[in-house]
């Protein structure tokens, strides 16, 4: 980081954005910004806005710990913009983080390296709302949005497809129901840290994932060595298959009823949580990594040419 060794690196935490997403990003900022301001950083919380290129270039950070979730803060385009000026960054880059994003090709890229995927199809929103496109029960969920935004589950026992608004895009993803537990894998690097089993009444939608006490993170999961080593294996080989850098969490559905044959991979997210409740810090405590640590490690690992 090239400023004198008297100065402190700078280090601009991104958060908030015009996503979706926006507030569990501010949470995710503030709380990475805090940890790092005990660590020598001269920290600069930034609420990217569409003046973000005007204020980057006014702050001229070291280093950017990028904290922001969703649509232009994960999906490649703030990637972009700091490839473009040439400043280093935290977690994926270009490609990788326009890969995880969009779930169709991610789901492409994990079926070409042997990661067992459930079966889907992208469709219209109208098609998606006029009739089953699966027999039930069948998830609708955005191709391209984080942290359960806008999923929709078909039951068994509904009478007709979902009734979807223009909130939804134009194109969604209609996938197979699998039934069981949430598990989830943190990837460090080159590193899978742990498996959490994730504990909820119900669907492990929005509201579970950022509201305390919706649920419940055992950690370790306590399932047997099989799962549990399938798990760390297929996080690190799907973090691979997209090229992420940095920190990548993936998410698993699990059917007991089916040993390792009923163990498949949903998603990898490049932006995991910071939040009170999110399960990326969570694991690396488990595994002797405190949360100031992690943000240290984040800011210490940011490049370029990601």
């Amino acid at each position: 980081m090239g400023r004198s060794s008297r100065q402190p690196p700078k280090v601009a935490v991104l958060m908030g954005g015009i996503s979706a997403e926006r507030e569990v990003s501010l949470s995710t900022g503030r709380e990475c910004a805090a940890a790092l301001r005990g660590q020598e950083f001269e920290v600069v919380e930034v609420d990217a806005g569409h003046d973000l290129p005007v204020v980057m270039s006014s702050l001229c950070p070291d280093a950017v710990l990028n904290c922001l979730h969703g649509r232009w803060g994960e999906d490649g385009c703030v990637q972009g913009l700091l490839e473009w000026m040439g400043v280093p960054y935290s977690h994926s880059g270009v490609l990788a983080s326009a890969l995880a994003m969009d779930k169709q090709r991610s789901k492409q890229a994990f079926a070409a390296a042997g990661l067992p995927v459930v079966d889907g199809r992208i469709v219209s929103r109208d098609e998606a709302g006029s009739d089953h496109i699966l027999q039930p029960p069948y998830v609708v969920k955005p191709n391209n949005e984080g942290s359960s935004v806008g999923v929709y589950i078909v039951h068994e026992a509904a009478n007709g497809p979902p009734l979807l608004d223009d909130t939804m895009p134009a194109e969604v993803m209609v996938e197979a129901f699998v039934p069981g537990r949430e598990l989830t894998t943190t990837v460090l690097g080159d590193r899978a840290l742990t498996v959490t089993d994730i504990l909820m009444d119900g669907w492990y939608d929005y509201h579970a994932k950022y509201t305390p006490g919706a649920s419940r993170h055992e950690v370790p999961a306590d399932v047997p060595d099989s799962i549990f080593a399938l798990c760390l294996d297929y996080a690190l080989r799907a973090h691979e298959a997209l090229g992420c850098r940095g920190v990548s969490r993936t998410d698993f559905r699990w059917d007991e009823s089916k040993g390792p044959d009923g163990l498949f991979l949903l998603e990898t997210n490049t932006q995991p949580g910071m939040t009170p409740t999110s399960l990326t810090p969570e694991q690396a405590q488990v595994c002797g990594m405190s949360f100031p640590e992690l943000c240290r490690w984040m800011v210490e690992d940011a490049s370029c040419d990601r």
